[in-house]
C-alpha cells in the first residue's frame, strides 16, 4: 500500500469522509462496516490510499487470477484511512472502486455485479482469520469474538456489564425502576427479613451486639440497596474527577518548496484557524492514600461469636440469592452485590461497615465497597466468562443432571422417561454451542488446511451423533420407526436452514435496516449445490415410485359396482414389499453412487468458491492502523489444544446425551396424539441449530445478512452432501436397515422450499416481507406435519 504525507484541514476530511460514504452506498458496500470511531487529531496527518482509487489514480484492479491466490485481502484494494495519531484513534472510511478499472478478460458486469465488497475491522489477526472463514463456503460461521478484547476499548454499556460494584459515578436517573421493584419482590424481602432474625440473636449473646448493629444495618439497605453506598470507616476513597477541557488541534505548516507551491493552498492556509477545539473527558486520577493497618477485629470473641451463629447463616442465604440471580442472567448484579457482601462486608469489622446515601450532586467517580444503582440490565445476554456466552454456561449443569439421571434412573423410579428426553434435548444446545466455538478457535489460529479438516469432521458431528444412536435403537429394537424419525429429522433441519434461518434474519434485519443487500454471486453457488442436493437426495424415492409397486392397507369391495369395485386406503409406493432383486441390483447401486456423487460436488463447490473464483467473496479485513490487519498483542480464550480437549470431550456428551433421548423418545412415539413427522422435523431437527440460529440474527442485526443467509445455507449443503452420504456409509458396514427412500410429504415439502427460496434470492436483496414469506410457509408446513398421520411403521 502506499502512503502519501498530507496535511489535511477539518473540512478537507469531512469532504473526503461524505464522498467516501456516497462511493461506498453506490457500491453496496455493507453498512456494518463503517465503524464510528472517536475523532482524536494529533500533529500529523496521514492519508493511506489503496492503490486502485479510482479518482486518485492508480494501477487497474487486480485479476480474478491473482485475487485466487489471496482469499483474505490483509491489505484492502479500496480502503481510505485518514489516521490522527495512536492505535486506536483513526477516523475510517471505505471507497469502493465502481466500475472504472476492472480486468477486459471478465467484463465489466461480470466482475462488479457478482462481487460483493465488504471492508471487515479486526482487532487482531486471530480475529481476522476468524472473520475471513466466516466467508469460507464450507466453514462453520461464528459470530463471537475468540480473543480476549480489552476493557477499555468497549463501550460503556459493556464496560458496566463487567464492573465490580465498586465505582460510584454521577446519577444518571431515578433509582426507581421496574427491574429494582422486581429485585425487592424476588430477593430484597427475604435477604432483609433474615437480617431482622439475626439481629435479636445476636443481642441476646451480649458478646455479638456490635454485629446485632451490623446486621440490623445490613437488614434496611438490603430492602432497598439503591443509591445507597457501602463504604469503609476511616478510609479515604480515591475520587476521579472527570473534567471537560477543550482539546486542541495543531495544524501543523508545510515548508514552501518548489513542489508544492500552490496560491490557492497558501490562501486556504492563511485563512484557517490554528486550533480547533473540541470537548475531551480527561481523567484526573487522586493517588491512593497509604495503606491502613489491618484491624484487629479478629481477636475479639464478638467475631467469632458471629462466625458461629451469624455468618454461616447469611452465607447460604447470599449463597442461594448468588445462585438464583447468576441463573436469571438479566439480575447478574443482584450476584456481584451478594457476592460481595459475602467475602468483604460480613468479614469486617462490624464498626468499619457504614451506609450512605448518594447525594445527587456528585460530579466525580468514588471508588467504594459496594454501590449498585440498577438490579436488572437487559444486556446481560452479552455477558461472557472466559469467551463462553452466559446461557451456555448455566445450561451445562443441564448436562451433569441428564447425564446422572439417565444413566442411573433407568427403570424410571424417579424420573419419567419424557423428562428425561426433555433434559437430554436441551442438553444438546449447549455442548453445540462448545463445538461450534472450539472449530472457531481451533479455525481461526490455524492454516486454511487444519481448518478445513476441523470444520469438515467436527462440522455435523451434532447431527450425526443422534442420527446414528437413533438407527442403532431402531435396529436392536427391531422398528423402522426410527429410521423415519431419523428421515423426518434430516428433512427438519432442511426446511429448517431453508426456510426459517434465511426468513427470520430477513425479519429481524430488515425491521431494524429496512432493506438489506447480499451478495447474490455467493447465494447462487449455494442454491446451485441445493438443487444438485435435493436432486441427488431424493432420486432414489423418484425411482422407488417409477419403479415401485402401489400397496394399499385396506380395501373394501363394493357389490353391484362395475366401473369402481374396489375402494382402496392409505396407498402408497412401496419397494420392500416389491421383487427384492430391484432393491439389491438397482436401487442400492443408485443409493451409493449419489452417496459418491454429493461429496464429489461439494468438493468441486469448495474448489470454486475457496481457489478458482475466491473472488466472489472479496473480503477485505484491516485493524484500522495501516489497512493492514497484522499480528498485535491477544489473548486467545482457548488454545489450539484447550478448544481440541473441548471438542473432544463437547463431542462424547454429545454421544451420551443422544443416545439417552433415543432411549427414551419411544414414549413420546407410541402414546403421543401428535405425529412423530412433527416432532422429527421440529424438536429434533432444529434444538441442535439454535446456537446457528442465533448467529444468523447477531448477524442480520448487524446489517450482513449475507452471512445469515449462508449460515442456513451451508447447514441444508452439508446435511445433503456430507451426513447423508456418512448414513450411508455407516449403513454399508453396519447393516441398520437405513434406505435412502423417503415419503412423499418429505420429497414435495423440500422441493417446494428450494425453488422458493431460489425466487427469493434472485435480486440480491431483501426486507422484512421477503422473511415473512418464507416463514409463513414454513409454518404452513410444520401445519401440514402436524396433521399428517403417523408412519406406518410407528
Amino acid at each position: 500500500m502506499s502512503h502519501r504525507k498530507s496535511t489535511l484541514m477539518p473540512g478537507g476530511v469531512e469532504n473526503l469522509r461524505r464522498r467516501s460514504a456516497t462511493d461506498s452506498t453506490e457500491n453496496n458496500v455493507d453498512p456494518e462496516q463503517h465503524h464510528h470511531v472517536p475523532q482524536q487529531q494529533s500533529q500529523t496527518d496521514w492519508l493511506s490510499v489503496g492503490p486502485q482509487h479510482p479518482e486518485l489514480g492508480a494501477a487497474g484492479t487486480p485479476s480474478p487470477e491473482a485475487s485466487a491466490h489471496h482469499f483474505c485481502h490483509y491489505t484492502p484494494k479500496c480502503f481510505l484511512t485518514v489516521h490522527r495519531g495512536g492505535h486506536s484513534n483513526s477516523a475510517r472510511s471505505t471507497l469502493s472502486q465502481g466500475a472504472r478499472s476492472t480486468p477486459s478478460r471478465y467484463g465489466e458486469e461480470g466482475w462488479h455485479e457478482g462481487t460483493s465488497k465488504a471492508t471487515i475491522r479486526a482487532e487482531n489477526e486471530v480475529e481476522a482469520h476468524r472473520e475471513a472463514n466466516n466467508y469460507k463456503f464450507g466453514f462453520r460461521k461464528w459470530k463471537g469474538n475468540v480473543t480476549e478484547r480489552p476493557i477499555e476499548d468497549r463501550s460503556e454499556v459493556i464496560k458496566e456489564l463487567y464492573s465490580d460494584l465498586s465505582i460510584v459515578k454521577p446519577p444518571k436517573g431515578s433509582v426507581i425502576s421496574f427491574g429494582n421493584i422486581v429485585y425487592v419482590c424476588l430477593f430484597g424481602w427475604w435477604i432483609s427479613l433474615i437480617y431482622f432474625l439475626i439481629c435479636p440473636v445476636m443481642f441476646l449473646t451480649i458478646f455479638g451486639a456490635p454485629y446485632g448493629k451490623l446486621c440490623f444495618k445490613m437488614a434496611l439497605y438490603f430492602i432497598w440497596p439503591f443509591g445507597k453506598s457501602l463504604e469503609k470507616a476511616g478510609d479515604c476513597v480515591v475520587k476521579r474527577s472527570i473534567v471537560r477541557p477543550p482539546k486542541f488541534e495543531v495544524i501543523p505548516e508545510e515548508r514552501d518548496t518548489e513542489d508544492n507551491k500552490d496560491p490557492d493552498r497558501d490562501r486556504d492556509k492563511d485563512s484557517a484557524p490554528l486550533l480547533v477545539s473540541s470537548p475531551i473527558p480527561v481523567e484526573i486520577t487522586v493517588p491512593e492514600p497509604p495503606a491502613r493497618k489491618t484491624s484487629n477485629h479478629w481477636c475479639h470473641i464478638s467475631t467469632y461469636v458471629w462466625l458461629l451463629l451469624g455468618y454461616p447463616v447469611l452465607a447460604v442465604v447470599h449463597s442461594l440469592a448468588c445462585v438464583l440471580s447468576w441463573l436469571l442472567v438479566f439480575t447478574i448484579p443482584v450476584f456481584k452485590m451478594n457476592a460481595r457482601t459475602m467475602t468483604i462486608v460480613l468479614l469486617m469489622a462490624p464498626e468499619d461497615v457504614q451506609i450512605h446515601k448518594l447525594e445527587k450532586t456528585l460530579g466525580c467517580e468514588t471508588r467504594v465497597i459496594l454501590c449498585c444503582y440498577q438490579a436488572f440490565n437487559v444486556y446481560y445476554y452479552k455477558y461472557t466468562v472466559q469467551g463462553i456466552n452466559i446461557f451456555a454456561l448455566n445450561l451445562l449443569p443441564l448436562v451433569v443432571i441428564t447425564l446422572i439421571i439417565g444413566y442411573t434412573d433407568r427403570e424410571h423410579n424417579y424420573f419419567s422417561a419424557e423428562t428425561k428426553f426433555a433434559t437430554a434435548i436441551a442438553s444438546i444446545i449447549p455442548l453445540s454451542y462448545y463445538i461450534g466455538m472450539g472449530i472457531a478457535s481451533i479455525s481461526a489460529q490455524s492454516n486454511f488446511a487444519v481448518g478445513a479438516v476441523v470444520n469438515a469432521t467436527f462440522g455435523s458431528i451434532t447431527e450425526m451423533t443422534f442420527y446414528i444412536t437413533a438407527l442403532l435403537q431402531g435396529h436392536r429394537a427391531a422398528t423402522k420407526c426410527y429410521e423415519e424419525i431419523v428421515k423426518a429429522a434430516l428433512t427438519g433441519t432442511l426446511l429448517g436452514c431453508i426456510l426459517f434461518i434465511p426468513g427470520i434474519c430477513m425479519i429481524i434485519g430488515g425491521i431494524k435496516h429496512r432493506e438489506q443487500r447480499f451478495n447474490s454471486r455467493s447465494a447462487g453457488v449455494s442454491s446451485a449445490l441445493l438443487f444438485i442436493s435435493i436432486g441427488g437426495v431424493f432420486a432414489p424415492t423418484l425411482f422407488s415410485k417409477i419403479f415401485g409397486n402401489l400397496v394399499c392397507e385396506s380395501c373394501t369391495i363394493i357389490p353391484g359396482n362395475v366401473s369402481v369395485p374396489f375402494i382402496c386406503k392409505d396407498c402408497h409406493y412401496d419397494t420392500s414389499q416389491t421383487d427384492p432383486h430391484l432393491i439389491l441390483s438397482q436401487i442400492e447401486p443408485l443409493v451409493y453412487t449419489i452417496s459418491v456423487l454429493l461429496p464429489t460436488a461439494y468438493l468441486i463447490g469448495l474448489i470454486f468458491t475457496l481457489k478458482t473464483h475466491s473472488h466472489i467473496y472479496d473480503i477485505h479485513i484491516s485493524d484500522g492502523q495501516d489497512g493492514h490487519a497484522h499480528a498485535g498483542h491477544h489473548v486467545v480464550h482457548w488454545s489450539r489444544w484447550r478448544a481440541l480437549a473441548v471438542l473432544i470431550v463437547a463431542t462424547v456428551l454429545m454421544a451420551c446425551c443422544a443416545d439417552i433421548s433415543t432411549e427414551n423418545i419411544e414414549p413420546i412415539l407410541t402414546h403421543s396424539s401428535i405425529s412423530q413427522y412433527f416432532i422429527g422435523v421440529t424438536v429434533l431437527a432444529m434444538v441442535p441449530e439454535l446456537p446457528e440460529i442465533v448467529n444468523g440474527i447477531q448477524f442480520a442485526l448487524q446489517n450482513n445478512i449475507s452471512l445469515s443467509l449462508e449460515v442456513g445455507s451451508c447447514i441444508a449443503v452439508q446435511v445433503c452432501m456430507i451426513q447423508i452420504p456418512l448414513l450411508i456409509l455407516f449403513n454399508a458396514f453396519y447393516d441398520v436397515g437405513f434406505v435412502l427412500v423417503f415419503s412423499d410429504i418429505h420429497l414435495w415439502a423440500s422441493i417446494f422450499s428450494v425453488i422458493l427460496v431460489n425466487y427469493i434470492f434472485m435480486d440480491g436483496k431483501c426486507d422484512y416481507f421477503q422473511g415473512t414469506a418464507l416463514v409463513v410457509v414454513y409454518l404452513i408446513l410444520l401445519a401440514l406435519y402436524f396433521f399428517a398421520p403417523s408412519p406406518r411403521s410407528c
